[in-house]
Formats: C-alpha cells, sequence, structure tokens
C-alpha cells in the first residue's frame, strides 16, 4: 500500500487540517477538499473558522495540487451529479448551509449569495441559532431525491446541544436553488432516553449522520453518539415522508457500532448490496477516544459489522500511550471506484500537536475492496 500527502501544515502554526473531502471527476481526475481549524486559522468577520482548499490530481493520486482557496465553505462534501461537481456542506463553524457548483473540474465556483445561488438554510449571527454543523458526510441519491445529514447545534453546547436533521431536494432540480430543498423537522438528542451507562463528564450527544437505505428500502440517519464512558455505540434515526419526518424509538435506536465515537463514513456498494465503513474501531483498548488505527469494516444487513482490514495503524511513537495521544487518521471520506475504494484521511503523523490536530491531509486506496 502506498500513501500520498494531499497537504502538510507544520503544528508551530496552530492551524489545523479538517474535512477532507474526496470525488473523482467526470474527466477521470480526483478531486480533494478539507478545511482549516484551531487558533491559528483564518477567522471571518465573526471570529469563526470558514476557509477549504481545493486540490487536484492527475495521476490517480499519487501527486496532488493546490487548486484554489473557498472563503466561506466548512465542514463540506464533494459529490458529483449530472456531471457537474458540488461542494455541500456550511458557509463557517455553526454557520449557514450553502452548496456550491463547479463546472470547470473545481478551478472556479459559484458563491452562494442568496437564496438563488446556493444559501440554502441561514444561520444566526455568531452561535445565535441556527447554528449548523455537519462533516463530510455522504451525499445519497435515492428514489429521485438527493439527501444529507445535518445538524443544529442549539443550545451551542458540545456534545449535548446537536439536533439531529435531513436535508433533500429532487434529483432533477436546480441544487442552487433555495427552493428546492426540503429540511426534516429537528430532532433534538434526549439525555433522558440514555442507557444508564452513557453520560461521562461532558454528557451523551449525537452528530454526524450517515444517511444509508437498508436492504429493505428504509431510509435511515446513522449517527455517532459521545457515549462515553461506553465505546462503538451509534444511533439510527428513521427517515420518514421523503426527507420531511425523523423518527427515533430509543428502546431500539442506539446498536452497537465499531468506531461510532468518532466520525465513521458508510455507503452501499451498488454492486452487491454490501456496505462498507471505515472508522475508527476500538475493539481491543478500552479508551474512549482512540483514533490512531484505522479500519475496514463490512456488512450484508447495516447493523452487523466485521473487521476486514486493517488499513493504517501507527508504530511510530515510542510508547501506546504516546501514539494515543499524538497519532490521528480520522474523518474519513472515501468512495467507491470501480472494483477499489478511495480515501482521503486527516491525519495527525509525526508532528502533530495533538492526535486531533492534525498536520496532514492524506490519501490511500484499498484495490479490488470486494475481494476481502
Amino acid at each position: 500500500m502506498w500513501i500520498s500527502q494531499v497537504k502538510f501544515q507544520h503544528a508551530a502554526t496552530q492551524c489545523y487540517l479538517g474535512s477532507p473531502s474526496l470525488v473523482r471527476l467526470p474527466d477521470g481526475r480526483l478531486l480533494a477538499t478539507h478545511d482549516y481549524f484551531g487558533p491559528g486559522c483564518p477567522l471571518n468577520h465573526e471570529g469563526e473558522e470558514h476557509l477549504s482548499s481545493v486540490y487536484r490530481s492527475a495521476d490517480d493520486g499519487h501527486t496532488w495540487a493546490n487548486v484554489t482557496h473557498i472563503a466561506g465553505a466548512f465542514w463540506s462534501t464533494l459529490f458529483v451529479h449530472r456531471g457537474q461537481v458540488y461542494l455541500l456542506g456550511t458557509s463557517a463553524q455553526y454557520g449557514s448551509i450553502v452548496v456550491r457548483r463547479s463546472t470547470d473540474g473545481g478551478n472556479t465556483w459559484t458563491h452562494p449569495a442568496d437564496g438563488t445561488s446556493g444559501l440554502l438554510f441561514a444561520g444566526g449571527p455568531r452561535r445565535s441559532p441556527p447554528n449548523y454543523h455537519g462533516a463530510p458526510v455522504p451525499v445519497l441519491e435515492w428514489q429521485g431525491r438527493l439527501y444529507r445529514a445535518f445538524e443544529d447545534n442549539d443550545p451551542c453546547h458540545w456534545p449535548r446541544g446537536f439536533q439531529a436533521c435531513v436535508i433533500s431536494a429532487d434529483a432533477d432540480a436546480d441544487l442552487l436553488q433555495a427552493a428546492s430543498w426540503t429540511m426534516s423537522p429537528k430532532l433534538p438528542y434526549d439525555p433522558d432516553a440514555d442507557p444508564p451507562a452513557f453520560g461521562g463528564t461532558m454528557g451523551a450527544g449525537w452528530l454526524e449522520g450517515n444517511v444509508v437505505e437498508d436492504p429493505d428500502g428504509q431510509l435511515w440517519n446513522i449517527l455517532r453518539v459521545h457515549s462515553d464512558p461506553v465505546l462503538n455505540i451509534a444511533a439510527r434515526v428513521r427517515i420518514l415522508d421523503g426527507g420531511r419526518a425523523l423518527a427515533f424509538d430509543p428502546d431500539t435506536g442506539f446498536f452497537h457500532l465499531p468506531g461510532g465515537m468518532s466520525k465513521f463514513t458508510i455507503r452501499r456498494d451498488p454492486a452487491d448490496g454490501r456496505y462498507w465503513m471505515l472508522a475508527n474501531d476500538m475493539q481491543d483498548q478500552p479508551t474512549p477516544i482512540r483514533r490512531n488505527r484505522l479500519s475496514l469494516f463490512c456488512s450484508a444487513d447495516l447493523w452487523t459489522w466485521e473487521r476486514r482490514q486493517v488499513l493504517l495503524d501507527d508504530h511510530h511513537e515510542p510508547t501506546p500511550e504516546a501514539s494515543v495521544r499524538l497519532t490521528g487518521f480520522q474523518y474519513v471520506d472515501w468512495q467507491f471506484d470501480g472494483a477499489d475504494l478511495l480515501y482521503l484521511v486527516r491525519t495527525a503523523y509525526r508532528g502533530a500537536h495533538s492526535f486531533h490536530d492534525a498536520n496532514r491531509v492524506t490519501y490511500s486506496a484499498v484495490r479490488d475492496v470486494r475481494a476481502l
């Protein structure tokens, strides 16, 4: 396995790399984005993190070139639809939900100035609700509609404040028109429904959901759950009425998911219907946050998962404790590419300030993933 570096940022800048997203363009080139966070990163007029950078590769990810930067783009997902590439996320940390379109392979992008040009759902001024939040989670086309999960952090508290929601649009609509999109009601996290072992010192909450259809055709928002000190738990929220309603059953809604305490990405293989996930699993170490191992999992039914391969595992730091503290292979975005699986990683490695404060974005691939 080979790994290429898309971006390096020295930890001394106190500017860290987040939210990697990846897509293959119709012309065969690869396009990648990430944003910046931390006390040294660029801020907007409200003092919020808001900048993303765009990279392209013409040699299947072996080398990358910076294409441009986008102000007002954060926690964003790249996706290709009807031959054009889109970037869907927020305008800033806890900003508005916005979408951009590029018709020239990522060189230039539309600007979401209003409801006719990509400003889909307006957020409030600095930390006043709505405080929209997300991550580079999948955009799913299903039964003629596009879906993506977001959260509204209201009240603005991590993790208890996150309210789950899903936006959707007709697949044939103009995606830059706010009128094309529908938002579900926002579903607050109910701490009274927590299993008794949940909570820890920060309390429990859910965030960074994946919209996925199950084998029976039911649509779900599968959310990361901060369930400290319990490990490997996720929540499943039923998506109803074409994305216009959500339902959560606390008796059956929590389920075991490897790596469920950190951001994960689930996609369904269009060839055989199996589900694949990249996650920071904690199967053999009782550590609430451990991101120094990235593994590939597979499921036939969406609910029961088996680890098929460890993709990245740190052996650089002198002790296991130092590795957990300083190394992270996290917030992965990935795509099917024929028989292969391509993935982009927010990487804290060799010189990072901490496992969380990533100093690199790296790229790699799993060849012939179905053979696993």
